[in-house]
């Protein structure tokens, strides 16, 4: 974390100008007024402001250091970036070894997406949705599932039964239910509890 003192005539004039060697703005660091300073009378007496300004911490690469080192100690060295739409933020992985970070059908990532979630909004008074990506699996994923989700409500009905599917997590039942509430032949709920909690088609 990156700290700096400076002084000016004013206490905005100090902010300004350790502001200005920092290059950033107001809203990236944390201000503490050591010396409030003094206009002084005809010019004798006075006092420059002294501030001490502290560059914030960063919660987005913070958490993308998090992740580095989460995958360092599963033997993968993965390459972390990041997008933000809103207060949604994507990590996207990349590099050797990365179908290690996936797992089967995604379960690895799915746990890796959790904890991160966690540890971004452990300190934070803002609230941020997450999403980890690794080599584009997530649209992949959700082609899957599309596909899936046609095709067990063609069984339904085929079968005039009820049909469930494997358990997976909320975001993956959501694609789901979206793809099918379109139907008028067919119905989808969710049923069970977490980890195990699944969807239903029926007729």
């Amino acid at each position: 974390m990156r700290e700096i003192t400076a002084s000016g005539q004013t206490v905005d004039e100090a902010i300004q100008s350790a502001l200005e060697q920092l290059n950033i703005t107001r809203d990236q660091v944390e201000v503490d007024v050591i010396d409030g300073g003094k206009k002084g009378l005809l010019g004798f007496g006075s006092k420059r402001a002294i501030v001490k300004v502290t560059i914030s911490k960063d919660p987005i690469q913070e958490t993308a250091d998090f992740i580095k080192e989460v995958t360092m100690n599963m033997n993968v060295d993965a390459n972390v970036s990041t997008s933000m739409e809103g207060n949604h933020v994507t990590f996207e992985l990349s590099g050797d070894n990365i179908a290690i970070l996936i797992g089967k059908r995604g379960q690895t990532l799915n746990s890796l997406q959790y904890l991160v979630h966690l540890a971004l909004n452990k300190d934070n008074t803002q609230f941020y949705s997450v999403t980890v990506d690794a080599e584009g699996y997530r649209d992949r994923r959700k082609d899957t599932l599309q596909s899936l989700a046609a095709k067990m409500a063609d069984k339904a009905i085929h079968i005039n039964k009820k049909v469930a599917l494997e358990p997976m997590p909320a975001f993956e039942r959501k694609i789901i239910h979206s793809v099918l509430q379109s139907r008028g032949d067919v119905s989808t709920y969710s049923e069970g509890d977490e980890p195990h909690r699944h969807i239903v088609i029926k007729p």
